[in-house]
Parts: C-alpha cells; structure tokens; sequence
C-alpha cells in the first residue's frame, strides 16, 4: 500500500502509517491529513511538530495520555488537554496525529 505524492510511493501499512520514517516531508503530512479529513491549521502543525520532536528525543510515539500531559506542560493547560486535542484529531489525538506526523502508532492504540 502505498501514499502518491508528487510522483513517488511511500510505503504505509494497513492502518496508513508510512513505513519509512525517513520519507515524511510537510508535503505528504497534508496528504494524509486530507485522506483523515482534516484541514490543517497552525494548531495541528503544533502538534505534530511536538511529536516529531518527541519522537527524535525518545524513540517512541507517546500514548494519548503521555501526549496530553506533555502539551501541557510545554504549551498549556488550553491546549494540553483531551478536549481541544480530540476536536483537532477527532480519531484519536495519538494515533491520527502519529500517522500525521509520519510516526509509528502508539504504543497502547488500538
């Protein structure tokens, strides 16, 4: 399965998430964005900057909870909470940001 952006396959699994980490770019964050439904603001490029640097510090892509309390601790309590992230990635703050953001899912998403 694979993601065509600008002439190119990307590899993703069954569930969207890319293969390669290394082939991410803006540009196919938008792509899948679109194929989530979602328009992208400057809110959610916040969080899937955040979770890019994350992931390069630790590795792993933090479950929605992990999520939550480390928005908050870095960009508030307004945004650092369930309900301004789900109305963002109404399928999952985690998981579909992840997938945005061109990560692994979660480690406890189902």
């Amino acid at each position: 399965m694979t993601y065509q952006l600008n002439g190119t396959a990307i590899e993703h699994d069954e569930e969207g998430y890319i293969t390669e980490l290394a082939s991410w770019s803006e540009d196919l964050a938008g792509l899948i964005a679109k194929e989530e439904k979602i328009d992208m603001t400057v809110e959610h490029w916040e969080v899937v900057n955040f979770l890019r640097d994350y992931y390069e510090e630790y590795q792993i892509a933090p479950a929605v909870r992990v999520l939550i309390k480390q928005i908050k601790k870095s960009m508030g309590k307004e945004k650092g909470n369930n309900k301004y992230l789900y109305t963002l990635f109404p399928y999952g703050p985690a998981k579909q940001a992840c997938k945005i953001a061109g990560l692994p899912k979660p480690t406890g998403c189902v």
